[in-house]
């Protein structure tokens, strides 16, 4: 495995070079997958779960066969890989690469880096997403930080037309033509999650913070009105941004602005425009990749194919009108 390196965020690193060795051949690969989506080297059937499987002697069309629902899979059955024909090679290396850069990649560059189209790069990268979307996990016991921001629209692009028309509204300032999120932290175990929003409101904010923390939690916002009403059912404490104030004693949300940063990084320096339509994709990246990163780089890699396992993504699905714009945003 890699060298050591020095400080607190050190984890166990996997090297370029340890990544091709690791993957000389798509059996290998093969192989590699097989592990991770069967940990305990029990073979089950991405249809119907059943474990009464065996190999298919010619390995066509798939190499194993249901007994129970009389169907050939693959490791890929059950999985948002499911119909692709990118070698598992490929999507080994577009997994690390995504796992590797703090500031994840862009579909132009996995294009480049492992020699597929850039709307099948795309395609893959929303697809490994999935591993990362949300499911109904536990709530948080807390301390817990809230806060919210907001994403693209920056006024600066706009059009001289578009911004007589937000002066002729009454709205010289705030976020406009922005996309809200808002996320939690949990102190405790270092867990984000983050969803976006369509309003800012006092019941979306507290609704969220309701959804995801347990009742008599410590929770600490800034000092938006929407938070107001928190500390009927939470320990509620705010810092008061508006003169200047971020901490006070344990009251503070560096934790969630510190999420912040890294998104609105990757937003700038990596994807530069990403469309309200999707924007909760990338949310849940930064949010899944921010829950295991302590973790070393082939534990993460791991982690993230055993996430895929139940899940499905065809690009119709990904294409498909959610009410949302699919204009990107600066």
């Amino acid at each position: 495995m890699a060298k050591k390196a020095p400080g607190k965020a050190h984890r166990e690193g996997l090297t370029i070079v340890e990544l091709m060795d690791m993957f000389p051949t798509e059996e290998a690969a093969t192989e590699w997958f097989e592990s991770a989506v069967w940990p305990t080297g029990e073979r089950h059937c991405g249809k119907c779960g059943s474990v009464r499987t065996r190999e298919v002697p010619n390995a066509k069309p798939m190499p194993y066969w249901c007994t129970d629902c009389r169907s050939y899979f693959s490791v890929r059955t059950g999985t948002p890989i499911a119909r692709s024909n990118v070698p598992l090679r490929k999507w080994a290396i577009a997994i690390y690469l995504c796992l590797t850069n703090l500031k994840s990649v862009s579909s132009m560059k996995l294009q480049r880096d492992i020699g597929v189209s850039q709307p099948t790069a795309w395609f893959m990268l929303h697809r490994i997403r999935e591993a990362w979307a949300e499911d109904d996990d536990e709530d948080f016991d807390g301390p817990v930080e809230v806060d919210e921001t907001y994403m693209g629209g920056e006024r600066r692009n706009m059009s001289n037309e578009k911004r007589r028309a937000i002066r002729e509204a009454g709205s010289p300032r705030g976020p406009v033509g922005k996309t809200a999120v808002v996320g939690v932290k949990d102190r405790d175990s270092n867990e984000v999650r983050a969803e976006v929003v369509h309003r800012t409101d006092g019941a979306t904010l507290q609704g969220f913070v309701r959804e995801h923390t347990e009742p008599g939690a410590t929770v600490y916002t800034d000092d938006a009105a929407a938070y107001r009403g928190l500390a009927r059912d939470f320990a509620h404490e705010a810092v008061n941004h508006t003169v200047s104030e971020y901490v006070r004693g344990q009251a503070h949300t560096n934790g969630m602005e510190s999420f912040w940063s890294m998104l609105k990084r990757a937003h700038d320096g990596t994807f530069h425009k990403i469309s309200p339509k999707h924007l909760q994709r990338y949310v849940s990246e930064f949010a899944g990749k921010h829950n295991i990163r302590d973790s070393g780089t082939l534990a993460q890699m791991r982690d993230t194919v055993a996430g895929l396992v139940g899940r499905n993504l065809l690009y119709r699905d990904l294409i498909a009108d959610n009410g949302l714009s699919s204009g990107a945003r600066s």
